[in-house]
């Protein structure tokens, strides 16, 4: 009988002590986030990726992030970063159209899979782009461009936020349907290529509104024409491409927040959750709006299945127009 009792006790002790080690990680996991949450923002502070990821967090009470901005080879190296940083829940990245689903066929030794090596969370926003110059530009219309460029091929350049973004190959995709040529000046980020576009050393720029629209509504540049299918709000004075004789003409971009590959699986939902609650604030819709840029969110699953589906579509557009990295 004894033996039977302590037998009976030593099963209790065990039961109880594998329910506490369990119930500890799971009151952990729980708590999560408990610490700052690290953000990368791939491009240049001041950006329309940066003021997106600053406009969204700060909507998101009980969480504190921390912007990292951490610029170069087309968002490359920011995304890397992360697709390589531990798998906890405390480093994600805002990625985008260039850096997901164009350099995977741009960049012949990308050091990151998209597909494999990120989590997908939620989309976030997307935009399209704008075609500007300077406010002192002769160029007043898209059609003025076409006219320029077709008397004089290679005279006219153009700004891009680097080779293989999304503004390079829209503006690439645009020459094949206009039949012109302009030469391709790929920049680092807003700040010098805004510089160069206002004091005409460049005629052209091609980006997203949310990146331009501070420039544009300080009369600093003009707008000539926007990407979407149909106006922008913001924008309603602007026609689009496909408006000024280039019909079904469309280039947009979108931004989405990611993690590493194999987050914990409270980690996904709660942060969906989250996102998606935070994007129907009224505020953070007008302030996102005003910038040019449109609210979207989405499942994991759908933002999952539009980067595969955007690697197929972006990948074929890159071959097309012969884009090669610096």
């Amino acid at each position: 009988m004894k033996f039977f009792r302590r037998a009976a006790l030593a099963l209790a002790l065990a039961l109880a002590l594998a329910s506490l080690s369990f119930a500890v990680p799971m009151a952990f996991a729980q708590t999560w986030p408990s610490k700052p949450v690290r953000l990368v923002v791939p491009f240049p502070a001041g950006g329309g990726t940066d003021i997106i990821a600053r406009e969204v967090t700060s909507k998101m009470p009980g969480y504190t992030f921390v912007i990292e901005n951490k610029p170069g080879t087309g968002g490359n190296i920011g995304v890397d970063a992360v697709a390589k940083a531990p798998a906890d829940g405390y480093t994600l990245v805002l990625g985008q159209t260039s850096n997901l689903a164009i350099n995977p066929t741009l960049y012949p030794k990308l050091p990151y899979d998209p597909l494999k090596d990120l989590t997908p969370i939620s989309l976030v926003a997307s935009s399209p782009l704008v075609i500007v110059t300077g406010a002192d530009s002769p160029f007043r219309t898209l059609d003025d461009v076409v006219k320029a460029a077709k008397a004089q091929p290679d005279s006219i350049n153009f700004a891009s936020a680097g080779n293989g973004t999304v503004g390079h190959l829209a503006a690439e995709s645009f020459q094949k349907v206009a039949g012109i040529k302009l030469t391709h000046i790929p920049y680092k980020g807003a700040a010098q290529s805004a510089t160069d576009v206002i004091s005409g050393q460049v005629q052209l720029y091609v980006s997203t509104i949310p990146t331009l629209m501070g420039f544009i509504k300080g009369g600093k540049m003009r707008p000539i024409a926007v990407t979407s299918a149909t106006r922008v709000d913001d924008l309603p004075q602007v026609p689009t491409v496909a408006e000024s004789g280039y019909k079904g003409f469309e280039a947009i971009t979108w931004f989405g927040i990611l993690g590493p590959a194999k987050l914990p699986k409270n980690v996904v939902p709660k942060l969906n959750a989250d996102i998606n609650k935070a994007l129907k604030d009224t505020e953070l819709q007008m302030k996102l709006n005003a910038q040019g840029a449109d609210i979207t969110g989405s499942t994991p699953e759908q933002f999952s299945k539009l980067i595969r589906d955007d690697i197929a579509r972006w990948g074929a557009i890159v071959k097309e127009s012969g884009a090669k990295i610096d």
